[in-house]
């Protein structure tokens, strides 16, 4: 892809327009990519806010936080209490839809705090494919979604960041914590550490694209279809290490690593492994 795309120079123009803003930053792909054009282009104006939560794994954080070091754009850490809200707990389909309300409140109390008319994410594109109620709860706070607005799909924007040199184009997709849980299963923090912990143990043993999904008592294992051997050959110590979790069983996806497998049920469009 060229790095002069249109929708890229589309993409430089609005954030140029836009002067001051709030820039919601998760620390994945999309937000990071975001944060690092929009400080190229408007000089420092953007401020980027993390909303700190149970549900962002402590890595994402430590990560997000050392990355706008090193791009050198400014990053504010919030906390978000999005276990307070009982509703949210229950985990119900709109879950997604309760928290990002509740964020953007929190994103535009910071944007009156820094003076700015702004607030923008990292949707793209692509994610309007997905099962995401959170991107209706956005627009109805007036949030902006410039890389989908600029028609950026996913792809497109790993490609631009993998030429324009940023190390992060092969980051995997880092969705919230509640997502490993079933709808209409309780949403507990003591549920959300020990997934946490579990990932985290995978991720340091060399999965770096994993998910562990829990099922009432049992761990089920998702990782993409060629990293599965290896996993299986690393069974034993992965199986002592979940069962040191609280985890009463431990078992391993054979249909691999799908991002929203949780969203099959609820969301039709969701593609099943081979389509």
């Amino acid at each position: 892809m060229n790095p002069d795309s249109l929708p890229l120079q589309q993409l430089k123009k609005l954030l140029t327009r836009s002067g001051g803003m709030v820039l919601s930053y998760s620390g994945g792909l999309d937000s990071s990519f975001l944060a690092v054009i929009a400080h190229e282009e408007t000089g420092g104006l953007e401020r980027c806010v993390i909303l700190d939560s149970p549900l962002l794994p402590r890595r994402t954080v430590r990560d997000a936080m050392q990355r706008a070091a090193a791009f050198g754009f400014p990053c504010e850490v919030v906390p978000f209490p999005a276990l307070d809200d009982p509703e949210f707990l229950q985990n119900p389909v709109n879950r997604c839809y309760l928290c990002k309300k509740r964020g953007a409140e929190i994103l535009w109390r910071k944007a009156a705090e820094y003076g700015v008319s702004v607030v923008m994410d990292g949707v793209n594109h692509s994610d309007y494919k997905e099962f995401r109620p959170g991107i209706a709860a956005a627009d109805e706070a007036g949030i902006l979604h410039p890389l989908a607005l600029c028609g950026l799909t996913k792809p497109m924007i790993r490609e631009l960041a993998k030429e324009r040199g940023y190390p992060f184009w092969n980051l995997p997709s880092t969705p919230c914590l509640a997502t490993r849980i079933p709808y209409g299963d309780l949403i507990t923090s003591r549920d959300l550490a020990h997934i946490e912990k579990a990932e985290e143990f995978l991720v340091t043993a060399g999965f770096p694209d994993v998910r562990v999904r829990k099922h009432d008592a049992l761990a089920r294992i998702e990782v993409p279809k060629d990293d599965i051997p290896r996993l299986l050959e690393n069974r034993e110590r992965i199986s002592r290490r979940i069962h040191e979790l609280g985890f009463e069983f431990c078992t391993v996806d054979l249909e691999g690593l799908i991002s929203g497998s949780m969203d099959r049920k609820i969301h039709p469009g969701k593609k099943k492994p081979g389509q």
